[in-house]
């Protein structure tokens, strides 16, 4: 057999490479709640979430000002929720929280039936996106449960992948809809997506955990948990400029493309089509065959290439390169998604790896509050520098992805650093 082929986990014995091998999926038999609450739960993102402003504006008949503020200030009020989230996991586990987070945005996606005013929007904000955090906070947890620890970036790669799948599916069903039956639609796809949260509820309810092993603890105690809790707020601030470039294509382009470069609106969802393609289809393939190995240099790679891709979207902004405006966005969004299948399996194993307590409640609060706070702030953040001139906010996401690409290698494990002092 060649020396290639992978190792059966149940009998230790060389086996021939399958189809599943070649495109880097892991093992999926026995796992099938798992993968289709993720699945459910990333279609009922797509399907609702990007259209909240359309509905109350539209539906609903409120004041497009009034009902931007309502949604931020819930959206706001919601950040506190990742910590609560962290202790929670620590007394109940992260299935519970999985399960009891999807209930919750249920409730509040079919709350927006009842909403009538900007305070109501704000309430059933604060409910949707309690939601959205306390999944975020568990499921990475949630994997370590599920999986065997040589897989589980494969399980991040997938599950990214399939939330892409989702996420795509619940928008292209919206936008169906939409077309068909027009705005009047939303009532009911209301009713349809909190009773995708709900089925994707009755999946993770069912879903059968393991705790892994916990880590032994290291010699020096207090001195080693002084290190481990700096090593953590190092990735937390690490994972921030990936966090903002992926606000890039909710906050940034379509506004970007239309108002500096005067291209046509559909050119922001063609480009956010490339992006879901290219992240749906390779994360997997990518993730097992072509990047680094250690997670560290796989950040350090990645957003060396973010940073290129951010130039590259600035391009058509330079005096004279207007008509480099279609060439440069297909070769950003090329770059910017080969750049987010680099980074985001890769710092979500580190978020439960990296230090012995880093799949704990608080650590995951902490790595969720950095995405909480990013996207709330980006699209302050970006227009604020859009307004200033179209390089700046490529500019300055580029200086961050460059700053993360530079700290990036002093992300090391904890276990692995300690092996190599007592060696």
């Amino acid at each position: 057999m060649s020396a290639t082929e992978p190792v059966s986990p149940t009998t230790g014995t060389r086996r021939p490479r399958t189809v599943a091998d070649r495109l880097g999926l892991p093992a999926l038999r026995g796992h099938g709640l798992f993968v289709t609450g993720n699945l459910i739960d990333s279609v009922g993102n797509g399907m609702l979430l990007p259209l909240g402003l359309l509905y109350f504006t539209d539906v609903q008949g409120l004041p497009l000002a009034q009902v931007g503020a309502a949604m931020t200030a819930g959206q706001a009020l919601a950040l506190p929720v990742t910590f609560l989230a962290g202790r929670l996991m620590d007394r109940v586990g992260p299935r519970r929280v999985v399960v009891w987070a999807n209930v919750l945005s249920a409730v509040g996606f079919a709350l927006f039936l009842l909403a009538r005013a900007p305070w109501h929007i704000a309430a059933v904000y604060v409910l949707v996106q309690a939601g959205i955090n306390m999944y975020f906070t568990a499921q990475r947890t949630l994997i370590t449960h599920v999986t065997r620890a040589g897989e589980r970036r494969a399980w991040f790669a997938f599950t990214g992948s399939l939330r892409n799948v989702g996420l795509a599916a619940g928008s292209a069903a919206a936008a169906g809809a939409l077309t068909v039956f027009g705005n009047g639609s939303l009532r009911w796809m209301i009713a349809v997506d909190a009773a995708t949260y709900l089925l994707a509820a009755a999946c993770f309810a069912a879903l059968p955990t393991t705790p892994p092993e916990p880590d032994a603890a290291p010699p020096g105690a207090p001195v080693a948990r002084a290190d481990h809790t700096r090593r953590y707020f190092l990735l937390v601030a690490v994972n921030l400029p990936y966090v903002l470039a992926q606000a890039v294509l909710a906050v940034l382009v379509a506004v970007y493309t239309t108002r500096a470069l005067g291209l046509p609106a559909s050119a922001a969802s063609m480009l956010f089509v490339i992006n879901t393609a290219i992240v749906s289809a390779c994360s997997t393939v990518v993730t097992a065959h072509v990047a680094p190995k250690e997670p560290r240099r796989a950040v350090a790679v990645g957003y060396l290439i973010l940073t290129v891709g951010m130039a590259v979207f600035a391009l058509p902004a330079l005096p004279r390169a207007a008509a480099t405006a279609w060439v440069a966005l297909i070769a950003a969004i090329t770059l910017f998604s080969v750049a987010e299948i680099l980074l985001g399996p890769a710092l979500s194993e580190l978020s439960v790896s990296l230090t012995p307590q880093a799949a704990g409640g608080f650590t995951q609060g902490l790595y969720q509050f950095s995405w909480a706070v990013g996207m709330v702030a980006a699209p302050a953040l970006f227009t604020l520098l859009l307004e200033a001139g179209p390089l700046y906010p490529w500019g300055a996401e580029a200086a961050a992805c460059l700053i993360g690409a530079l700290a990036a290698p002093a992300l090391r494990p904890a276990n692995r650093h300690r092996r190599r002092n007592q060696n």
